[in-house]
Parts: C-alpha cells; sequence; structure tokens
C-alpha cells in the first residue's frame, strides 16, 4: 500500500511538472499566489497594521510580530513545532533568514521551552539562521550570522557579519563579537551604542515605503490583468 501511494504521488508531481513545462513552452505566463501568513494547525501568525511582511516571506504557526516590526524578501519564520517566536517593536528580520525553533519533543539544557525571542529595535542581517535563541533588546547581528539554541545576546550588542553564536552561549551587554566560533572584539563606543536604534528605525521607515506598494490581500490580480492587457494567456502556478 505504501509503495503503491508513493507510486502515485511520484507520477502525479511528474505530471504537472510536465504540463508546466509545457506551458512555458507554448508561451504562456505563470503567475504564484504565495500565501505569506499560514497557520499551521490552528496556530495563527499575529501582526499588526503596521507590521510589514514581504510578498515572498514565509510566516508560519505560532509567531507574533510587533508594531513597526519587518520580515523581508525571502525570509522564513516558521514556528511550527508547538514553540512560539516573537519579533519586537521596529526589529527587522532581512532577506533570506530563517528564524525557527528546535522540534517539538525538545528541551533546552536549562529547562525552559526553545521559544525565539528577538526583542525590540533589533536588525537581524540578510541571510541569517536563528534557532531556538533569545536576542534581547536593542541588537545588531549582521549578514549570515548563526545564533544556535540556548545563546542569549544581550541588550545593546553588534555581531559582525558571519559570526556563529554556538549553543548555550551568552554575548554580554555592550560589545562587539564577531568569529566561528564568537570571541569577542571590543567594548561598543557611545556612538556604536546610539546607532543601534537609529539603523533598526531606518529599516523601518523603508518597511513603511513597501507597505504602500503592495494591497493587503496580495496584488496578483493586478499581474493578472497586467498580463491579460498585453493578449497573454495566464494561469495560477
Amino acid at each position: 500500500m505504501a509503495s503503491n501511494t508513493g507510486f502515485k504521488a511520484i507520477m502525479g508531481r511528474a505530471l504537472r511538472e510536465t504540463g508546466v513545462a509545457l506551458k512555458e513552452a507554448s508561451g504562456m505566463e505563470i503567475f504564484t499566489r504565495h500565501r505569506p501568513m499560514v497557520t499551521f494547525f490552528g496556530a495563527q501568525p499575529f501582526k499588526t497594521n503596521d507590521t510589514f511582511i514581504a510578498p515572498s516571506a514565509s510566516i508560519i504557526g505560532d509567531v507574533t510580530n510587533w508594531d513597526e516590526s519587518s520580515v523581508w524578501y525571502g525570509s522564513v519564520v516558521r514556528a511550527d513545532s508547538n514553540h512560539s517566536i516573537t519579533i519586537g517593536f521596529a526589529s527587522n528580520v532581512q532577506d533570506g533568514s530563517v528564524v525557527t525553533t528546535l522540534g517539538e519533543k525538545s528541551t533546552l539544557e536549562s529547562g525552559f521551552p526553545p521559544v525565539t525571542h528577538i526583542g525590540h529595535y533589533v536588525s537581524v542581517g540578510a541571510g541569517s539562521v536563528l534557532i531556538s535563541c533569545r536576542v534581547e533588546d536593542l541588537a545588531i547581528i549582521g549578514e549570515k550570522c548563526t545564533i544556535l539554541e540556548g545563546s542569549i545576546v544581550e541588550t545593546k550588542t553588534i555581531l559582525e557579519p558571519g559570526t556563529v553564536v554556538p549553543p548555550y552561549a551568552r554575548i554580554p551587554s555592550g560589545q562587539k563579537w564577531g568569529g566561528n566560533p564568537a570571541q569577542y572584539i571590543a567594548d561598543l563606543t557611545d556612538d556604536e551604542k546610539n546607532s543601534i536604534k537609529g539603523k533598526a528605525e531606518k529599516i523601518g521607515e523603508q518597511a513603511k515605503e513597501h507597505i504602500l506598494e503592495f494591497l493587503p490581500f496580495g496584488n496578483t490580480f493586478v499581474h493578472l490583468e497586467d498580463l491579460e492587457k498585453k493578449g497573454m494567456k495566464a494561469t495560477q502556478g
């Protein structure tokens, strides 16, 4: 029975892909209807009216996005393991980042649930990965950083691009760290500390501009209308 089901799944996918290939070869335009917000087993993502979720981002399950937060293009925030994810006020998860948690039955060595918490005025650089960690208020996470389970990044800290914070590590407040594994670099200057909030606010202003460009329920039909005006056939992929 299992092998029969697998065969049907493989054949079904092959037929779908063949159909798509034939449509593309005929010049038919294919557009998609991606859902940025996905309810998972009854856990519905929460966002405020001034939260920006990019059309190509994916927010799945028990995720809370607070006021003026933003999740940018191609990012995935996935809380599908019965552990929550919080993105604080005016914080941002930049392009292509992944924020998730450990599995459903996992626990941290501390005994606390493996949730992921991103505080207020936190900037998570493009391509970063955060797993069941805690980033407190006012922090800059550089591009392509990795922060693993049980680790804590305290307030007013900066991680250099490419930094890897190992499991259960602690990045003390007021410091700059970098490397793999993360190592202390220097204490932050007053100017560096003050720049953290400004960076988050600047990205927040950009997010407001993007909010204005996208309708609240998507703009797929606008793309479809443009294709029809050009006399092209279109199908939803």
